[in-house]
């Protein structure tokens, strides 16, 4: 977004603020180990170690899946607590005497500076969507190793990093969005490349949240009630804070959570009525025309009313289940029979994606370990509600990390049930008939060592979990929702209340993904703004209704079309589309990391551009190589193109069926639908290459002049106070205690409560 928000003057106060951050050598000294602390970050470090030695080299039967869970903890702390640190002092460098725009441009709506606690949460609910919970179920397929390795090792070295510095750029920037510094950064073709490429990437990746959900709700009466309920009780909490109760905000979550707990519950009896199964059964292209419905009204309706409400219930929910889950794992410490690598990592033929370890397991993990749409996010609203800046730290790379744990979560639920039912569940209609005799058929058919699936098992499972049937849920959240009552049902309730625990995974995982649907039409819509603002200055109006009604509706209609084509994709919308839907991502991902480049380079680093180089470089390599194969592979199993071409000869030589496709409509859907994601991958692939020239380029030239002009807002003095982490040390409550002596007896000077 351009500057529609005018710098305030700096507020007048008295001359007796107290110090509005700590002492450089108070951070510096916080920064030091003590003896003790060395003692504990050493058995943080051994326990971490024997954790991976036991994922790395147990080539048992089977392993405890306690492991993933010490593995994955003790590493993220020792990333936050060293990495995190070093490129804080060597890269970033915040300096809390400089106010943030949620400061100097406060204006209660989207510039408020707001507690980091909060904010860290709202960040979290956003950034947190489909992604971590899909990509690691759908990588299980290659077995346990790989996917742990680069979902704990990737957002260390890459998602954090990104999140991070993209988070600082911006709120250094006013808050300006990624398509608007890129043009700052890169000029006006640059500029064009990114902003083409950030808009029909996100409509790509709203258009899969969609689908996953679609999926998950498709033919599940006991569902579509529960996950429909959450809407009017979002709408209630909405106008409970507004009018009722302002500013209750632990009240109406109580309320809030009660009642989404009644909807479950109360689903598992609508859905065995009559007219509850004759409502709520839909088919599949139903839920998604009611998502494109619900988009649309969920995007123009005042922020207050159901996308803040919403964040705060599915924050709850989302921190609440991963801690619940994580400890769940600890008590039942289920036994892994997957093996660590498996048939599928050395072949590309796998039911579940197509594609071989490099690259398709990168981009199928994709948000667990390093993802594209969480630089829209930290240049979207986080950015303009930050109170100081090395809170950055903390929202940035600690919230990212918080994701990546939710990814393992995923990935140890995935992998704890009976493959012989991952692999049913997760293979395309296409290939099991949709029926449990012809899921028994294909999987056994596979030839893996130690799976052998029967009809009994299947249809059983199914009836625990209170649904007509798992064959062929594809896209990963059924398959997580059935991981985790299997783990969930051992610790409460036993098997009487699977069918609980699958509904509450599901509503759950439908309530994550919904928000990132909100939140990225939001942002799609605000970005589409900018872009027409160029020709007809008054899209950019906030108060301009009209406007703001036909950009949503173009946005909508665009992921809508994609979510149609997927959902009546008869080789299965998943199994095509994700692969697609990771490259794109991990593409933008390049991109954003490649303005940062810039960025930094400009501001005279050298050396510690390393930080920004080696995911850049990485990333890059396997996306586009990535693409090079979609795009040229004459295996049409992998090529769009190849598929293409097998089915429209087909099609010329008057074939009636092929493969998946039963009929002549559907071998046409499936030849068109490829000719599209083939051109969309060129598309994807040759901005983001365009891009990435320009960055080089612009990178080689602040280099070599040591660096050059910077596009910072001006530097303005802070004159509030806040601690940059979860926690306060002493030094901090000491400075808080002067803060609120201060107010105490100038209460005028609270720029939150007075609207200054």
């Amino acid at each position: 977004m351009t500057h529609h928000h005018e710098t305030t003057e700096p507020r007048l106060l008295p001359d007796d603020l107290p110090p509005v951050a700590l002492p450089d050598e108070e951070v510096e000294r916080q920064r030091k180990l003590t003896v003790k602390q060395v003692v504990i970050w050493g058995a943080i470090a051994l326990l971490g170690g024997v954790a991976w030695a036991m994922i790395a080299f147990a080539r048992d039967e089977s392993i405890n899946g306690i492991w993933f869970v010490f593995a994955a903890v003790c590493s993220y702390l020792i990333a936050y607590r060293f990495y995190a640190t070093y490129i804080e002092k060597a890269l970033v460098k915040p300096d809390d005497r400089r106010a943030t725009p949620a400061e100097y441009s406060y204006n209660g709506h989207d510039y408020a500076p707001t507690d980091r606690r909060i904010l860290f949460g709202h960040h979290f609910a956003a950034i947190a969507g489909a992604g971590p919970l899909v990509g690691p179920v759908l990588a299980a397929q290659m077995g346990y190793l790989p996917g742990t390795i680069w979902i704990i090792v990737g957002v260390i070295i890459a998602g954090a990093v990104q999140d991070y510095l993209v988070l600082f750029v911006s709120m250094r920037r006013g808050g300006r969005s990624l398509g608007q510094m890129a043009k700052d950064e890169l000029g006006p073709i640059g500029g064009a490349a990114a902003l083409l490429a950030t808009l029909s990437i996100m409509l790509m990746i709203i258009a899969i949240l969609a689908l996953v959900v679609v999926n998950a709700l498709g033919e599940s009466p006991w569902g579509v009630f529960s996950v429909g309920m959450t809407i009017p009780i979002a709408l209630f909490m909405g106008v409970y804070l507004r009018y009722l109760r302002p500013g209750r905000v632990m009240e109406v979550s109580v309320i809030g959570c009660v009642l989404l707990l009644g909807a479950i519950i109360g689903g598992g009896y609508v859905s065995r009525t009559g007219w509850g199964e004759a409502w709520f059964h839909l088919d599949k292209p139903t839920v998604a025309w009611c998502l494109i419905i619900y988009g649309f009204i969920a995007a123009v309706l005042p922020v207050w009313l159901l996308l803040a409400p919403r964040d705060y219930l599915s924050t709850f929910m989302k921190v609440g289940v991963i801690v619940m889950l994580a400890l769940a794992i600890v008590v039942v410490q289920p036994t892994i029979t997957v093996p660590a690598i498996s048939e599928f990592a050395h072949r590309s033929d796998g039911p579940v994606f197509t594609g071989s370890l490099f690259p398709f397991l990168f981009v199928t993990i994709a948000c667990g370990a390093l993802s594209g749409f969480h630089a829209m996010i930290a240049s979207g609203t986080t950015p303009k509600m930050v109170e100081k800046e090395r809170q950055t730290r903390l929202i940035g790379y600690g919230g990212m990390l918080m994701e990546s744990f939710v990814a393992i979560m995923a990935l140890v639920a995935a992998v704890s049930i009976d493959r012989g039912i991952y692999f049913s569940m997760n293979s395309a209609a296409g290939a099991t008939q949709g029926t449990v005799e012809g899921a028994v058929a294909y999987v056994n058919s596979l030839g893996l060592t130690g799976v052998h699936v029967d009809a009994a098992t299947l249809t059983e499972t199914a009836k625990n979990v209170g649904e007509h049937s798992i064959v062929s849920r594809t896209g990963g959240a059924p398959t997580l929702a059935v991981g985790l009552a299997h783990i969930m049902h051992q610790v409460f309730g036993g098997t009487a209340m699977m069918s609980f625990w699958y509904h509450f995974a599901i509503m759950f995982e439908a309530l994550f993904i919904l928000t990132s649907v909100d939140a990225g039409t939001r942002v799609a819509r605000f970005m589409l703004q900018d872009a027409l603002g160029n020709f007809h200055p008054r899209f950019r109006d906030p108060s301009w209704h009209l406007g703001a009604w036909l950009t949503t509706a173009a946005m909508v209609a665009g992921w809508g079309s994609i979510l149609i084509m997927g959902v009546t994709d008869p080789l299965g919308g998943i199994n095509t589309l994700f692969p697609l839907f990771g490259i794109a991502n991990q593409l933008l991902a390049a991109l954003a990391l490649s303005i940062c480049l810039v960025i930094f380079a400009r501001k005279g680093a050298r050396k510690t551009l390393l930080i920004i180089l080696v995911p850049l470089v990485f990333t890059a390599i396997v996306t586009v190589y990535g693409s090079y194969l979609k795009i040229f592979s004459s295996n049409p199993k992998i090529g769009y193109f190849a598929n293409h071409k097998v089915y429209a000869d087909a099609i010329k030589a008057g074939k009636t069926s092929l493969g998946a496709a039963k009929n002549p409509d559907q071998m046409a859907a499936v030849s068109f639908n490829t000719m599209v994601q083939g051109c969309l991958s060129v598309l994807f692939v040759v901005c983001t290459l365009i891009v990435l020239a320009f960055a080089i380029a612009r990178t080689i030239q602040a280099v070599q002049a040591g660096g050059t002009a910077s596009s910072e807002d001006p530097a303005l003095p802070a004159q509030l106070y806040a601690p940059a982490g979860l926690g306060a040390s002493a030094a901090e409550k000491e400075l808080e205690r002067q803060w609120d002596e201060f107010y105490a007896s100038h209460p005028d000077a609270h720029l939150v409560r007075t609207g200054h």
